[in-house]
């Protein structure tokens, strides 16, 4: 079995067995001609079902050949132009270059004596992302696992900077439409049911910020404490950016850390043409990055940075036999001092080739090019009777509904709206994802894919109103 391990003697076996994987997948993403297959869950069960993990084939050509039939046939892929779903990118060839690199070496990012340049590469990349913030000469910061991830250390952090011994007190305010992460968070660092306080949101999905001012207000008056104000910039189902500087100022005056959750709008940092639109996130205290959202990154590759470097130790803990004390003095480099995981991958390398590659202009060309068809794509819903669309898009997020001329019941809309989604799903013609609106059923274009033209979003309107039609139809039928 030793032939199996990657060291010097395996050299050429490794050459062979990743071009042969690489072929395989090369020669699937040429000839796919739609996201997904349409594969059912009974159909695709049983198929991995029968197989006997205890009886290994020993070839990895069999082994690929297997994994054609139970994973690369019916895989969704997120490249096709008509993948239109969630927060999934298609990805850069030099992230996935920096992947199959990073692989190999299995570098571990949580100390200097695993990774070596490793730890040197990630450090600037964060110094980068700070820079391109504004967060100023203290910051620092972190890769993570993802989003959610870095909402909690930042949350972490601002529980430990609130300085009280009273965690029934604290108080976390965040629009009605923030991540699901951030209540999770709240209850996963023990604050009460009640620690996260809703503010509501305009037209426009934004944070209301007179009713933050109030909330603020109230929470002052009733003796608790404003722990953090969670901005976001692009919430997940809007893509809308809360208003930052006027957020800021209030978190100043009521001295409150401020929590900008740009794990979506990051991508502006790069913008060419719209980086104006998150001005006011230089003022954060902690700030949440996905490159592998909208940097066209294999996942996972986010980040977690925050203005003062020295808020970082509420996240260390000193082992004997990875990182002692001893080390800070020696200055010796140890990520895991400033991060909630141990053992970490280099997921910096795939963003470090993408810039050395592409440059961030090359980036920020990308995520501009899905923002303006974003906009082709709201005016398109706009000026079609058979949709509502909700809000004009501040980066890539369209969120309508079908309106048939002839039902007006909302919850008969509502059921036409889901048989859509699922019908177009099971076809594998389109995927688009789907959310609620007061209450009723919408679905939602999330576009991140600059090969996805304003035909594709076309298209895929005409299959949901046909898939609705369809419904309607029947429904119509059966009542009769």
């Amino acid at each position: 079995m030793r032939s199996h391990l990657l060291n010097d003697t395996t050299a050429e076996q490794y050459r062979r067995s990743v071009t042969d994987g690489v072929e395989r997948v090369a020669a699937k993403l040429a000839a796919t001609d739609r996201p997904f297959t349409g594969v059912s869950v009974d159909a695709l069960s049983p198929r991995i079902d029968e197989i006997d993990l205890d009886q290994p084939l020993h070839d990895t050509t069999a082994v690929l050949d297997e994994l054609e039939d139970v994973y690369l046939r019916d895989a969704i892929y997120f490249h096709h132009p008509r993948y239109l779903a969630h927060l999934n990118c298609p990805v850069v060839i030099p992230a996935v270059l920096g992947e199959a690199v990073l692989s190999a070496v299995n570098s571990s990012l949580d100390t200097w004596d695993q990774s070596a340049g490793g730890t040197l590469i990630e450090r600037k990349l964060i110094d980068w992302t700070n820079e391109r913030i504004g967060l100023g000469p203290a910051a620092d910061g972190v890769f993570t696992s993802g989003g959610s991830q870095s909402n909690l250390q930042a949350l972490l952090l601002a529980r430990e900077e609130s300085k009280t011994d009273s965690l029934a007190k604290l108080r976390v305010f965040a629009s009605e439409v923030s991540h699901f992460s951030v209540k999770k968070s709240a209850k996963l660092l023990g604050l009460g049911q009640d620690a996260v306080v809703s503010i509501p949101v305009d037209h426009d999905k934004r944070m209301q910020t007179v009713a933050l001012a109030r909330e603020l207000e109230r929470c002052k008056e009733a003796g608790l404490v404003p722990m953090a104000v969670v901005a976001t910039a692009g919430t997940t189902d809007f893509g809308s950016i809360d208003p930052l500087p006027e957020i800021a100022e209030l978190c100043e005056q009521f001295g409150t850390w401020m929590h900008v959750d740009a794990a979506y709008g990051c991508g502006l940092l790069a913008s060419v043409k719209h980086r104006d639109r998150i001005d006011g996130i230089e003022r954060a205290d902690s700030v949440t990055v996905d490159y592998h959202k909208s940097f066209f990154q294999p996942v996972s590759s986010s980040a977690v940075l925050v203005r003062d470097a020295a808020t970082l130790r509420h996240a260390t803990y000193h082992a004997e036999y990875l990182n002692p004390r001893r080390m800070v003095q020696e200055r010796i480099p140890n990520q895991v001092d400033k991060s909630l995981q141990t053992t970490r991958r280099f997921d910096a390398l795939k963003l470090w080739m993408t810039l050395r590659t592409m440059g961030a202009d090359g980036i920020g060309q990308l995520f501009d090019e899905v923002c303006e068809l974003a906009r082709e794509g709201w005016q398109l819903l706009a000026a079609d009777p058979r949709f509502d669309v909700v809000v004009e898009p501040s980066l890539s997020t369209l969120v309508f509904r079908y309106i048939p001329a002839a039902v007006t019941d909302p919850a008969e809309i509502d059921r036409a709206n889901l048989y859509a989604r699922k019908a177009l799903f099971a076809s594998g013609d389109a995927i688009v994802a789907g959310t609620k609106v007061g209450g009723r059923h919408y679905l939602k274009f999330t576009l991140l894919n600059p090969e996805t033209q304003a035909s594709d979003i076309a298209a895929v309107l005409d299959l949901i109103a046909g898939h609705a039609e369809q419904y309607l139809g029947e429904s119509l039928d059966r009542a009769s």
